[in-house]
């Protein structure tokens, strides 16, 4: 036999509590019936005790108790198998940890908001396979398709600019690492969801996006910043400046985002502090325009729950417990009218 929660047994050592309580109980009853009435007379009022009742009561009583414990621990002996299945999407979320994703005009910072926004993404999803790839002017899978989402936060907090030395952002390679990431032999929907502030370096996205819907697989892009931007942090102190000396500003590329969005069919959606703009993603976007395949199947152990049977048990002592009296049926009435 064995307990679903273990930890309820302990409730076991207030049983010989109950017992001293019960004794008391008993005692100061006693003590109560002898300050109503003589001795001699108190018999005469009510029936006389039978001995050893009150000791088979309370055994019944705390029978009773112990068997509701146990029930509530989920006692289960027996099993059967049982087919299961897991059914969802892939889903690749595409990151961009560039320098530009430092700028502070999402607050604390677009890095630190998009963390935000896929942590509360990963709370949300219900049984796809979601992996990550980050990207800047280079792209590498962090984590590959996992149904495993702690070992995606994992990873998802080391996510930094210091993570993938190439300078620039290059939509295009970020998507195409992605497209080869998905297994080409799984039968279901594919997504990548694609986190950026838009700047496109190479101005390969749009051809990649094409190749992605080409292939049925669809990109939903999270847009992180403002259209009018801010300044790049530097790499010692300040702020970043461009050959003539001017504070290079990064600015989201909404146009061109919509638009990779928009080839794959697609939903884009821009980051606003405090709202869960990914979650708008995943129920308005990725879950309505997708279909759910299995991804997981196979059989589980499942055992048979058995506290039923202590709650009947305990049902049956307890009206019992009830039933039975302490005292004769035969009053001091009766008694005294026998020759």
């Amino acid at each position: 036999m064995t307990f679903a929660v273990l930890w309820m047994l302990h409730f076991l050592w207030f049983l010989p509590l109950v017992i001293v309580g019960l004794i008391t109980y008993q005692r100061r009853r006693r003590r109560a019936l002898e300050r109503l009435a003589d001795h001699e007379l108190l018999p005469r009022l009510m029936a006389p005790e039978r001995r050893g009742m009150f000791f088979f009561k309370g055994v019944l009583l705390l029978g009773a108790l112990a068997l509701m414990i146990i029930a509530l621990a989920g006692p289960r002996w027996g099993s059967h198998y049982q087919e299961v299945s897991q059914k969802g999407v892939d889903v690749m979320i595409v990151f961009d940890v560039s320098p530009s994703m430092l700028v502070e005009d999402v607050k604390p910072t677009r890095l630190e908001q998009a963390r935000r926004e896929v942590l509360d993404f990963l709370r949300v999803v219900q049984g796809d396979r979601v992996g990550l790839i980050a990207f800047s002017g280079a792209a590498y899978v962090q984590c590959p398709l996992t149904l495993d989402y702690a070992a995606l936060e994992m990873f998802l907090e080391q996510l930094s600019p210091d993570l993938i030395p190439v300078p620039g952002t290059d939509l295009g390679d970020a998507i195409d690492v992605a497209l080869h990431s998905f297994d080409p032999e799984a039968a279901t929907d594919r997504v990548i969801m694609l986190i950026t502030d838009g700047e496109d370096n190479e101005n390969q996205g749009l051809d990649a996006a094409r190749e992605a819907s080409a292939s049925g697989i669809k990109i939903f892009v999270f847009g992180i910043g403002q259209p009018e931007g801010g300044p790049v942090p530097g790499d010692s102190g300040g702020f970043a400046k461009d050959d003539s000396g001017k504070i290079v500003l990064s600015k989201l590329d909404e146009a061109g985002l919509r638009q990779i969005a928009g080839t794959t069919g697609g939903v884009y959606v821009r980051a606003l502090n405090g709202d869960f703009d990914l979650d708008v993603i995943y129920f308005s976007g990725i879950r309505s325009r997708t279909q759910a395949a299995e991804l997981k199947s196979g059989k589980i152990k499942v055992y048979e729950e058995r506290f039923s049977t202590f709650i009947a048990v305990a049902l049956v002592l307890l009206m019992l417990e009830g039933i039975i009296s302490e005292r004769r049926l035969k009053n001091s009435i009766s008694r005294s009218k026998a020759p």
